[in-house]
């Protein structure tokens, strides 16, 4: 298509993906055949079997495109404003087609990662025991400072201690979050302070709850927190924070072919230290208040041993 470039990533939330748009216009063009001569039937008829053989690809080999599929702890429209440019840019310099992927909630999102669906993802929930079986493999990390699992309350709150939670409703993104419930989780329960979970979807769903006064506390990832509450200009106060974790993982599943991760895990390395790369990543970064420093460098499996070590000896019933 002119003016389109080869690499330019799409997005998809949800609607419509080709498979859907090459059964409509294989079923279309057969209704015509009726009303054509031999020749042009003919013609037609070999239109409609390469269409009909199109339209039952798997969905991740459309135009040889790579899914890449980002955890939900954003709305879906800052996901995209925030990783669409960025991807744009890895896409032409590693000569890979990217495309982003973002789920509802976090729920779902962890659900299409256990599932295998994206072929990268920007994610920590790939240390889950039930998740690891799918052998996704860290190729890069953030250049930013480790990320922690909080629990916060509002600046004017009555809430002083841990312990004042104790039969209260406290705020989680949903039970399939890492700093934000596995280990505020694991630490209550080593307290033996009870609480009442209410989940807000996804980390911002759950801060706009706490924002509005729905609960009372909130576990939190510090990174995003600290973004948000710039963003909103909302006050807040550490309860209790955890050991630093490195921040979300990129990792390539086993089916993408090594030279293509390789490629793309050195276009990413290299995106900071280019003048154009720094610009993309720098305008991204405003989009969610992000602070420098911006992008990634390259990491294996070796650099999140804590999450493995954290699953290992983990008390919540609920993580497998």
């Amino acid at each position: 298509m002119e003016g389109v470039s080869a690499f330019e990533p799409r997005t998809r939330i949800w609607g419509k993906n080709m498979n859907d748009l090459l059964k409509i216009a294989t079923f279309s063009l057969a209704k015509r055949l009726v009303d054509m001569d031999a020749s042009r039937r003919a013609l037609s008829v070999y239109l409609v079997v390469m269409l009909a053989l199109a339209s039952m690809l798997p969905a991740h080999a459309e135009r040889n495109t790579h899914r890449f599929g980002v955890l939900s702890q954003r709305s879906a429209v800052l996901t995209a404003e925030h990783w669409n440019p960025i991807l744009s840019w890895i896409s032409k310099q590693a000569g890979v087609a990217l495309e982003l992927h973002v789920a509802r909630s976090a729920p779902e999102s962890n659900q299409a990662i256990a599932a295998g669906e994206y072929d990268f993802v920007y994610s920590n929930t790939i240390f889950r025991p039930t998740v690891a079986a799918q052998g996704y493999q860290v190729i890069l990390r953030p250049r930013s400072a480790a990320i922690s699992s909080q629990i916060v309350t509002l600046e004017n709150s009555p809430i002083q201690t841990l312990r004042d939670l104790a039969g209260r409703e406290v705020g989680f993104p949903s039970r399939l979050a890492f700093v934000g419930y596995a280990v505020p989780m694991d630490h209550l329960l080593r307290e033996e302070i009870a609480v009442q979970p209410v989940f807000g979807g996804n980390q911002e769903g759950i801060m706009g709850q706490l924002q509005a006064g729905r609960v009372i506390a909130a576990a939190v990832n510090s990174q995003v927190m600290r973004h948000f509450a710039n963003r909103e200009k909302l006050a807040y106060r550490v309860l209790w924070e955890s050991q630093p974790f490195h921040n979300l993982p990129i990792a390539a599943h086993p089916r993408v072919p090594l030279s293509e991760a390789r490629a793309v895990q050195r276009a990413f390395a290299r995106m900071p230290g280019d003048p154009e790369g720094a610009r993309v990543l720098e305008t991204a970064a405003k989009v969610i208040d992000q602070q420098p420093p911006h992008g990634f460098v390259p990491a294996t499996q070796q650099d999140y041993e804590n999450y493995l070590a954290f699953y290992r000896t983990c008390l919540v019933k609920e993580v497998e």
